[in-house]
């Protein structure tokens, strides 16, 4: 071959070959084709752009080309030159990295523990300081050296080494006996900068000395958490300890402890994934979790790889200790400052994550984002954008289609397969509120809810097939990793308006569907007319038509017989002209027979609610309707019957004209209805106007805006409790309702009580009259018109009449009086009821003050209240 560019780098490697396969015996043994062949395929091999590491490359050659019936030669002292390569460009992480059985040792101690399968790089992180970093440039390239080269004196050696870099040096001295032997004066090599030597006599018995150089190879297998020769764990504090036979210095002794927290910090957080990473039970976001976490140390295996790859490096050349490429403890140091920090911050986030999972766990992890440190709150928020992966993809499928797949019971909505369809809206569906996430806030939470909820309500109860595509204008995968970043950069803007746009659109279908398919607000609106009597003309004639059969006992009733006068009084009035559909749910009830009872006890109405429906106008609704029927009805009757009380004063002052002595009587009652009528009259008015009618308008608006189902059961369900309290039909106003009820027995005593003076005072009208027309029919005969013994027999039953009047004005004043007392107690108790509506019906109902003259509790109350008004 021809004479080579002594300055070119490729000359070396020629040489080398050319030395390691033998091209000078090939040469020397006449075999020049061989030799030609050689160059050229060189050529070849130097000319390929794509080969990047050359010398690993032609190590793995020669190791293919030797014969293993052969005994090693010199050629094996220029595998430590080709190995040099491999551990500089590793990428596997040392708690994996495993050594070539053929590369020569040069140290002794941890050859077992270090021998551990190969793992797979990482991208960034901890791993950050490269092999460039630690090693300096590389030197230029130096001359070739010629096999056959005379070498210098021990001196000159060092120089050459310098020129020739550092593992071509080593490698080239250790193939020739006389460099060999004095670079072995001038040099240490490995084995003398990491050999333990035993004290003198003079020294300290049993104790140590240890180079700092077995001290770094220590800690870089603390690192990985395995024992060193000198620093192990110890498992009274569970913490790493420096062997106390070692005799070292303070600081050293000190600067390894505070390198052996690493090391602490691995063990705790590797301890954490290895015993989560196979619990099945801890959920998708806890093996989210320890991904992430074993991401993070991966990176840091990545940064003790590099570490190992100089130590190793720095063994097989034999660099002093105090070159300053060489590795020392200070320097380890400050090199694992910031991974000791991102450990730290995991080690914090595994003990505040013990015993979370699903969304608790998320919260966790949110928790520490809160922080100053922007490199601790840029990994928190690294870590928790995986973390919250599957918390998101959960939430995507809810909310666009509905599906809930929660095997772990990680996402903060739960679902109840054991609840029947009729209550899905209210009962199947809840907030795990323990697992919702901090970054969510609890109105994003009901809207989810509220979205999934309205979709499964759709397909499952109104049988509404409609795609959600349909429903919902823009859906977005679950699937993309960008939306985590979106969640954390965006809550209140990006992540909101999906939330909202889903939101709105899904809850506009739902109440689209129930409005015009299922009519909804008409059945609101029958309910106002049939159960809270608001259709007054058909009201009044079904009392009219019904007051013959109700006032019959409750156990001679039949329900056909009612339903029948039913569609009678529909067919006569104005509520022909509803719909069918609500026609047809109208029906009678009758309510449990007590002994005693009359059919106006016992009747009710009904109206049959069934499918979507049910769900605004549920059990509990219904059975508040019925209760508000029973008070109006019962209230209704109470103005019927007064009303009748009035017909008959009327008409019966005429006919009893004739009878002077039963004036006062006459007189007496009339007073007596006129103070009913007036207590009654301002009580269906508060009832009607500021209960019902108030009511009413405020449940109507509140369900014309309403956004979505839920907003209307919260108005409808307000609606019933308004009418309720102040129906007095609650338990705080029990009191109240039991002396509303004595004045409607009041009310109904008095018009049987004065039925029964009528009736008695009609019978002696009625006789009188004969008496007179026989006197008149015996006079017109010429005849005497009566004989004194049916004189005397008038005179005495008109005496034993007049006699019993002073017993009507006696039962009156008695009826009077009770009356008086219960109402004046009513009063007294609306005085002091906390609701301002009932306090104001005290004013109407005493309008002139007569009850408060009688009650001295009720002035005092009424004072009280005044002042407490002229303060406010």
């Amino acid at each position: 071959m021809a004479a080579p560019d002594q300055k070119s780098p490729n000359v070396l490697l020629q040489n080398l070959c050319c030395r390691i396969l033998g091209k000078s015996e090939v040469t020397r043994q006449r075999r020049e084709a061989d030799a030609a062949l050689f160059s050229e395929l060189h050529r070849k091999l130097h000319s390929q752009g794509v080969l990047k590491n050359k010398w690993s490359i032609l190590y793995l050659l020669l190791s293919l080309s030797e014969d293993p019936r052969k005994q090693p030669n010199k050629v094996s002292s220029y595998t430590a030159l080709f190995a040099q390569a491999l551990p500089r460009d590793a990428h596997s992480t040392p708690y994996y990295y495993a050594r070539p059985q053929s590369l020569p040792l040069n140290y002794q101690e941890r050859s077992a523990q270090s021998a551990q399968s190969a793992g797979s790089a990482g991208s960034s992180g901890v791993s950050s300081l490269g092999t460039y970093a630690l090693n300096g440039p590389t030197p230029p390239p130096p001359p070739a050296l010629l096999p056959g080269q005379p070498l210098q004196a021990p001196g000159v050696g060092d120089g050459l080494r310098q020129q020739l870099g550092s593992r071509l040096a080593w490698t080239l001295t250790a193939s020739q006996p006389s460099l060999q032997s004095t670079t072995s004066k001038a040099v240490p090599n490995s084995v003398s900068r990491s050999t333990v030597r035993p004290k003198r006599d003079g020294d300290a018995g049993g104790s140590v000395e240890v180079t700092e150089a077995a001290l770094v190879r220590d800690i870089l297998y603390v690192f990985q958490g395995i024992d060193g020769r000198h620093v192990k764990m110890s498992s009274a504090d569970s913490s790493y300890r420096v062997d106390g036979k070692a005799n070292l210095s303070k600081s050293l002794r000190d600067t390894a402890l505070r390198l052996a927290e690493l090391g602490w910090l691995h063990n705790k957080i590797r301890k954490y994934t290895d015993q989560r990473s196979l619990d099945r039970s801890f959920g998708l976001v806890g093996q989210s979790f320890c991904a992430a976490l074993h991401q993070e140390l991966k990176e840091y295996y990545r940064l003790l790889s590099v570490l190992r790859s100089q130590l190793q490096l720095e063994d097989d050349q034999g660099v002093n200790l105090g070159l300053e490429s060489s590795l020392t403890l200070r320097r380890l140091l400050v090199w694992t400052y910031d991974p000791k920090m991102r450990l730290k911050t995991l080690a914090a986030l595994v003990d505040h994550c013990q015993g979370r999972k699903g969304g608790e766990l998320a919260s966790a992890v949110h928790a520490y984002t809160k922080t100053g440190d922007p490199y601790a709150r840029s990994l928190v928020q690294h870590i928790l954008s995986l973390v919250s992966r599957p918390v998101l993809s959960f939430l995507y499928r809810w909310i666009y289609d509905g599906e809930l797949e929660d095997t772990y019971h990680e996402f903060f909505v739960a679902s109840d397969p054991a609840v029947k369809t009729d209550r899905l809206w209210h009962d199947k569906y809840t907030l795990r509120k323990s697992m919702i996430p901090s970054f969510l806030t609890m109105a994003q939470c009901r809207k989810v809810l509220l979205i999934g909820k309205s979709i499964n309500f759709l397909h499952q109860v109104c049988h509404d097939q409609t795609p959600t595509t349909k429903m919902i204008a823009v859906t977005k995968s679950a699937e993309s990793p960008q939306d985590a970043a979106d969640l954390f950069t965006d809550l209140e803007n990006a992540f909101q308006g999906k939330i909202d746009a889903a939101y709105f659109e899904t809850s506009k279908h739902l109440l689209d569907v129930l409005n015009k398919k299922y009519s909804l607000l008409d059945h609101m609106q029958a309910m106002r007319r049939y159960l809270l009597l608001g259709q007054g003309d058909f009201i009044r004639h079904l009392m009219d038509l019904l007051k013959p059969e109700l006032v019959r006992p409750a156990t001679t009733l039949y329900q056909h017989n009612l339903t029948g006068i039913l569609e009678t009084a529909v067919r006569a009035t104005n509520a022909q002209f509803d719909s069918p559909e609500i026609l047809k749910r109208l029906d009678v009830r009758l309510l449990e027979v007590s002994p005693g009872d009359t059919g106006w006890d016992v009747f009710s109405l009904d109206y049959h609610v069934d499918g979507p429906i049910a769900t605004v106008f549920t059990r509990e609704c219904m059975s508040h309707y019925l209760r508000a029927f029973n008070f109006l009805w019962r209230a209704k009757r109470v103005e019927y019957i007064l009303t009748d009380i009035r017909k008959g004063h009327m008409c019966n002052a005429r006919l009893l004209r004739s009878m002077p002595e039963f004036s006062g009587v006459l007189h007496h009652c009339h007073v007596l209805a006129s103070e009913m009528v007036h207590f009654i009259h301002q009580m269906q008015y508060y009832v009607t106007f500021e209960v019902l009618e108030c009511s009413w308008d405020e449940l109507w608006n509140r369900v014309q805006r309403a956004q979505d189902l839920d907003h209307i059961i919260a108005a409808h369900e307000a609606f019933l409790g308004t009418v309720i309290s102040r129906c007095l039909l609650d338990t705080d106003s029990r009191a109240l309702l039991n002396q509303l009820r004595a004045v409607f027995d009041q009310v109904i005593e008095l018009q049987s009580t004065q039925d029964a003076i009528y009736r008695a005072a009609l019978e002696e009208l009625q006789r009188r009259l004969q008496f007179a027309e026989k006197k008149q029919q015996r006079e017109a005969e010429g005849q005497w018109g009566v004989t004194a013994a049916e004189e005397e027999q008038e005179n005495r039953r008109v005496q034993e009449f007049q006699e019993s009047i002073p017993k009507m004005c006696s039962q009156l004043r008695i009826l009077t009086h009770f009356y008086q007392g219960i109402v004046q107690q009513f009063l007294v108790l609306l005085t002091t009821s906390p609701d301002e509506s009932l306090r104001f019906l005290s004013f109407r109902l005493d309008f002139n003050e007569h009850y408060r003259a009688r009650e001295p509790r009720l002035r005092v109350s009424l004072g009280t209240r005044a002042r407490r008004g002229s303060h406010t």
